[in-house]
């Protein structure tokens, strides 16, 4: 069995790590297991343990999404929180609005859903999980530091390939390796 997800790898420049350093800076008394940088990515589905043999019926599936859509670019910008402002569970970075993401996430997920992989029940929202939160003892102190960065831009990216990870949990942390890269159509 395999832990597999479908996402768009991110790599931070200059401008998103100085934003990521002030804002860890500014929470470092509480408690989040942030994310490596090298780890970095946009899921656009998340498939959960798969058997070999469903393998092919994904990668088929990507590579018709894939012939759809054209190489774009992303604005990174903003900083959120997903839980309520007393009790967050993720801290993120946001995805400036952008149709041709939320169109690419919707068809990962249809064209998964008739293979066999059900969409989510909830709707997709691109952002990037920089951290998740386990505890926050200065919840006043919490709200100023991401309230701080809202408005933020941290990086403009092209996005020329979807990838196929496989997430392996090991006793230093997760692991994603890719399994199949697919790239999006040229202009």
């Amino acid at each position: 069995m395999k832990r597999l997800f479908v996402a768009i790898k991110i790599h931070p420049d200059e401008n998103f790590m100085k934003t990521l350093i002030a804002l860890r800076h500014a929470l470092q008394l509480e408690k989040i297991s942030w994310v490596k940088p090298d780890n970095f990515h946009l899921t656009l589905k998340f498939i959960g343990k798969t058997t070999e043999e469903k393998l092919p019926d994904i990668q088929k599936a990507l590579q018709e999404v894939v012939s759809k859509h054209k190489l774009f670019t992303l604005k990174l910008a903003g900083t959120g929180i997903f839980g309520s402002s007393y009790k967050p569970r993720v801290l993120w970075f946001g995805i400036n609005e952008n149709e041709t993401i939320r169109q690419l996430g919707k068809d990962v997920l249809d064209t998964l859903d008739t293979v066999g992989f059900p969409r989510d029940r909830q709707n997709f929202v691109p952002h990037l999980t920089i951290g998740r939160i386990r505890h926050i003892e200065h919840k006043k102190m919490f709200q100023e530091a991401v309230a701080a960065h809202h408005n933020d831009f941290l990086q403009e990216f092209p996005v020329d390939k979807i990838f196929l990870y496989e997430s392996l949990l090991t006793s230093s942390g997760v692991i994603y390796r890719v399994v199949k890269d697919f790239p999006l159509e040229r202009a």
